[in-house]
């Protein structure tokens, strides 16, 4: 049996860079009872991000950038070390992906994979990340990358066993990059 829900408010917080909104439904248990919900729900748009690896040198590419709220929540300069990634906006995953790793990476891909997509945080946001591994070679670097307009993004080449390792020193600790580092490490593609 299906919850049955029943929309009470859906009024419009905030619509400046994404669109926050605030929810008051009425949610009908399975036992019959009924419980009222107030929430607040973020919409920022469904993401797809994609690690780059390279089986021969056994490297990854990773890039590092400043975000905003790891900063507000105490990481003292705010830059994480993540896989490339983006919103799809009126793309779909693949397409983002492949522009984001050649404005993030300077890496054009060729061949990827869509390993999953996965809620990243449904308590609040409705965004869907999809996820994507693919391999690069040197000759695949078409530009320094570093991003585009008002991004400022390092590009990493890290040695596989090194990314894991910085994991566990917690230097890593962005959950698409550790997710999809395990899901490399998992797959027998780097050995």
């Amino acid at each position: 049996m299906s919850f049955k829900i029943e929309l009470i408010k859906d009024k419009v917080l905030s619509d400046n860079y994404f669109i926050l909104r605030n929810i008051t439904y009425d949610l009908t248990r399975k036992n019959g009872e009924v419980i009222r919900h107030k929430r607040e729900v973020y919409d920022r748009g469904n993401g797809a991000t994609i690690l780059l690896y390279n089986p021969r040198k056994k490297n990854v590419v990773l890039v590092r950038q400043f975000r905003v709220a790891t900063w507000v929540n105490g990481n003292a300069d705010g830059r994480l070390i993540e896989t490339c990634a983006g919103l799809l906006d009126d793309d779909e995953p693949e397409a983002c992906i492949r522009k984001e790793a050649i404005e993030e990476t300077g890496y054009q891909v060729g061949e990827v994979r869509k390993v999953f997509q996965l809620y990243m945080s449904p308590g609040g946001v409705t965004e869907i990340a999809h996820f994507f591994i693919g391999e690069y070679d040197d000759n695949q670097r078409q530009g320094m990358g570093g991003g585009i307009d008002d991004e400022d993004i390092e590009v990493l080449e890290i040695p596989f066993t090194e990314a894991l390792a910085m994991i566990t020193r917690g230097e890593i600790c962005d959950g698409k990059t550790v997710i999809l580092l395990q899901y490399l490490q998992s797959s027998g593609l780097i050995n």
